[in-house]
């Protein structure tokens, strides 16, 4: 079984999101990761590969990709996501109660916990190969204020035990959600 990685600390959404509805190009998610998380993924990187070599056509000729991961600023890397509706990881609050509102403003600035493993894939034409990290489950800790993936056998429960309770967001306090009257055409005054 693949090493199951948890961001121990809140982790920072970077980008655009798509965590709890999907975009057109389906769900996704952007988080920077600190070093000392990418240094742990590097080594198990190494181990997963081996296993992506063994299968390898012709190991001669073979493309690594890189990683998937990018450093951004000096110990910041940017790690994206993407799944689709078949292996949707379970979502979170800080609590581990299943978050079902699908309006609920998860956006860039949000903070969240992430658990995910690192898994080996070699493209069809046999010799490109590389690792991809897939998404097992979301704790949303904070919502910020902007306006998919083998997820295994693992559900709401499990996912919700990965991640403990932690001091922040619960589902069951949702703020009102902003309507359309607050994006309303507003008239101004020409009086001073």
């Amino acid at each position: 079984m693949t090493q199951i990685h948890v961001t121990q600390q809140p982790v920072v959404l970077e980008g655009y999101q798509a965590v709890l509805k999907p975009s057109k190009f389906g769900y996704s998610l952007s988080a920077l990761l600190d070093s000392q998380l990418i240094e742990a993924l590097e080594e198990d990187r190494k181990e997963t590969l081996k296993w992506a070599e063994s299968k390898l056509k012709n190991p001669k000729r073979s493309v690594l990709k890189p990683e998937p991961w990018e450093e951004v600023t000096e110990g910041s890397y940017k790690t994206k996501f993407s799944w689709n509706e078949e292996n949707r990881p379970p979502v979170v609050d800080s609590e581990g109660t299943p978050i079902t509102n699908t309006d609920l403003p998860v956006y860039s600035g949000s903070k969240v916990k992430l658990a995910f493993r690192q898994k080996p894939y070699i493209l069809k034409d046999g010799v490109t190969y590389g690792t991809s990290l897939k998404l097992v489950g979301v704790q949303v800790v904070e919502l910020g204020g902007g306006a998919g993936i083998d997820r295994g056998d693992l559900g709401e429960t499990e996912v919700a035990a990965l991640f403990g309770q932690t001091a922040g967001f619960k589902a069951s306090s949702v703020p009102a959600t902003v309507t359309d009257e607050a994006s309303e055409d507003v008239v101004e005054d020409d009086d001073f």
